[in-house]
């Protein structure tokens, strides 16, 4: 069951669209990452700032802190050619669902049959190199349950033969300008956060606000004190996926797998949630489903975890189905850094919920007014009390 506010009502998804002008959705990033624009909203005052995210340094006052998702981008995205007769065919890996086997997205999965094996095609390889093999198992509903090769290392597939699991509509929008050839190494460079960490919980998603930072602009908030605690959200298709209920609390929400290290806990214990900053709608996510999770046993494991060095060990690992909408009582979040999110999505209706819906709606049509660039790749909205 989807957790949501008691006080959201009835919102209709009718409520999260608004017209957005094609030509500003973004299918690469800035060049420097923290030279994408950044639009500063003050509530409490209402004003407006046009700035860069290299200027986020200025916002960040000695002594706050700063909470990011440190997940990592697997390349979990395939092409694959049916081996019986060459047809191809394309896939994400979601997850695993049992020793050897996976769940996947396959393209056209209805003209496939268990049993069926498949050659995945690694982007750039050559004809004459020996690839992977995936065999599909049976199907789950709208997915496949598909096994990898007796005592396979699904990572070490994915390294070799995945691609960058880049959202559907950059894939088009490369398609339709006649870019086929993709260079899977700059993909899997720039959709990457520069403090990603290694993880058996690969996400198939960026955390996209976190991908404006650069080594250079964190050496600079570093060097201001201001303490950088990791947490991590494990990010699925579903945070793209769009609401089709006529009401929004109908909505089925995605799972997402969450997990925060004995460190980090205990920093977040002494958090100043007043002046510190939030990084992306993943990380808001994760806050605010911890509620009574975040309890005395939890900091005096913690400690003990630290005390036995051992202070990157987890110590808190769940799964939140959290639905933030219009009239959530955010405990954790009252500075957030996001981008500019796509019509009738939950990324929408969660910083309508932070910021007032119709008070969004006006900054996105400023935004376009300016021409800042949309969606993953795009620029992004510093939100400020």
């Amino acid at each position: 069951m989807t957790q949501v506010p008691p006080s959201m009502g009835d919102l209709l998804a009718s409520e999260l669209e608004y017209p957005l002008d094609g030509s500003l959705i973004a299918t690469s990033p800035a060049h420097p990452r923290d030279q994408a624009r950044m639009l500063v909203f003050h509530q409490s005052s209402g004003r407006v700032e046009h700035r860069k995210v290299a200027d986020l340094p200025e916002y960040l006052p000695s002594g706050s802190a700063m909470i990011v998702n440190e997940t990592r981008v697997a390349p979990l995205r395939f092409v694959a050619r049916r081996v019986s007769d060459g047809r191809e065919t394309e896939g994400l890996f979601l997850g695993r669902a049992a020793d050897d086997r996976w769940i996947a997205l396959i393209k056209g999965s209805k003209k496939f049959h268990p049993g069926d094996e498949f050659e995945l095609i690694a982007a750039g390889a050559n004809d004459g190199a020996q690839r992977d093999r995936i065999t599909l198992h049976s199907r789950r509903e709208m997915h496949w349950e598909v096994a990898l090769a007796a005592g396979s290392d699904a990572a070490r597939i994915w390294e070799r033969s995945g691609r960058t699991p880049l959202p559907p509509y950059i894939l088009h929008a490369r398609r339709a300008a006649g870019s086929d050839v993709e260079s899977d190494a700059v993909d899997r460079a720039e959709y990457q956060t520069v403090f990603s960490r290694e993880s058996e919980l690969p996400s198939c998603a960026a955390p996209t606000a976190g991908l404006h930072f650069t080594p250079e602009l964190l050496s600079r908030i570093d060097a201001l004190g201001v303490e950088r605690i990791a947490i991590e959200l494990q990010v699925g298709t579903g945070t793209f996926r769009p609401v089709d209920a006529e009401k929004l609390s109908a909505h089925p929400m995605h799972h997402e797998r969450c997990r925060i290290s004995a460190r980090n806990a205990v920093a977040l214990a002494g958090l100043n949630r007043d002046v510190s900053l939030v990084i992306g709608t993943t990380s808001v996510r994760l806050l605010e489903s911890l509620g009574a999770r975040l309890s005395p046993e939890i900091f005096s494991a913690a400690r003990a975890m630290i005390a036995a060095g051992s202070p990157d060990a987890t110590v808190m690992d769940f799964v939140t189905n959290i639905l933030i909408t219009p009239g959530f009582e955010f405990q954790w979040t009252t500075r957030l850094l996001t981008n500019f999110h796509l019509p009738r999505s939950t990324l929408l209706a969660l910083v309508g919920a932070l910021v007032g819906l119709d008070q969004l709606k006006e900054l996105y049509a400023l935004a376009q007014r300016e021409r800042y660039r949309f969606y993953s790749f795009g620029d992004a909205m510093l939100i400020q009390p």
